[in-house]
């Protein structure tokens, strides 16, 4: 009798863990919007979509005010699979005091976050047992909290918005203990997300900064060896049709529309899957900042010079071990 290997099983969950986060936007928000659609025009039972939409306006801030995190969610063993997939690690180079809040600054974005959302979203990777005493909020685009049922299923991981009211709820009615991850590059930084890049977007990106500033809080540098090399990308004629298109798109809704891929579920096959291999986040040593309410662009400049100082030494101390060259520099745009 046909019986899969524990080999087998154990890919086809890893497989199933990743599908199942990277598809679930899509098909919850579709989802929704259908069925409240179909409700409201076909049934007598509009009153439903009714109730829910007085729901979310009476909940609408939730994501701003620290978010509804369940730790049954974050714990689930699908995640541990998630986490085993490339495997995704951490490497800790400076202890972390629970006695502090923090401004954790993650680069790059890549086209996933796999590492930032295995590590900071799910209670499955080596985080707190690295950072005892440490809870990550992991903070993301606020379209993700106008759907309902996304928004909680969003939310249980942790997640909140990386909204200026969240961040200034987050760090000063939660106490201390907490680290707010903020992908600095955002979606901006997929266009460059391809094998042996080390492109960040982060020249005028001086919001983290005011925002530590303005709190007194620590930035810390983290950078994600790895990441880009997950997916390829299809890179178009300059100038052509389809690059017009992308450049276009991107002013529009600031998205950079890429055409990537990865494995498939087949050998040497091209699919939506990731390439199966290390992704480790290095975390810095925190960059301590004095609290100034109202910093004026000049001081915010100047300690964003001082935390791209930080990081390029991060990255320049570690490169060598994850198969960077020795020359190979941080391009900053």
């Amino acid at each position: 009798m046909f019986w899969p290997a524990k080999k087998d099983i154990k890919t086809a969950l890893e497989v199933f863990a990743l599908f199942q986060w990277a598809l679930s936007a899509f098909v919850i928000a579709t989802t929704v919007i259908f069925v409240n659609l179909y409700l409201v025009v076909f049934t007598s039972y509009w009153f439903l979509t009714v109730l829910l939409l007085i729901w979310l306006a009476f909940d609408w801030k939730t994501p701003e005010r620290g978010g509804r995190r369940f730790s049954c969610v974050r714990r689930w063993s699908l995640w541990k699979h998630y986490c085993n997939y490339f495997p995704i690690k951490i490497l800790k180079t400076h202890d972390i005091s629970p006695s502090h809040n923090y401004i954790l600054a993650c680069h790059p974005h890549g086209l996933m976050s796999h590492s930032c959302f295995g590590h900071f979203a799910t209670d499955t990777s080596d985080f707190s047992k690295t950072f005892p005493g440490i809870t990550p909020y992991m903070l993301t685009l606020g379209a993700f909290f106008w759907v309902p049922f996304l928004r909680e299923y969003v939310m249980s991981t942790g997640a909140c918005s990386v909204s200026q009211s969240s961040m200034d709820y987050l760090l000063t009615h939660k106490g201390t203990g907490n680290m707010l991850v903020v992908v600095v590059g955002g979606l901006a930084e997929c266009r460059y997300s391809m094998p042996g890049s080390t492109t960040l977007v982060l020249k005028k990106r001086y919001g983290f900064v005011r925002m530590a500033l303005r709190h007194g809080v620590s930035l810390i540098p983290a950078y994600v060896f790895g990441e880009t090399d997950l997916y390829d990308q299809y890179i178009f004629t300059p100038g052509g049709y389809i690059n017009r298109f992308q450049e276009w798109f991107q002013k529009m809704i600031h998205v950079y529309p890429c055409a990537f891929y990865g494995r498939g579920f087949t050998k040497n096959s091209r699919g939506l899957l990731p390439y199966s291999q290390p992704v480790t986040t290095v975390v810095g040593e925190p960059l301590p900042l004095p609290k100034i309410e109202n910093p004026s662009q000049e001081i915010v400049a100047k300690y964003h010079t001082l935390y791209i100082d930080a990081l390029r030494k991060l990255f320049d101390q570690h490169k060598t071990k994850f198969g960077i060259s020795e020359t190979q520099e941080l391009v900053i745009v």
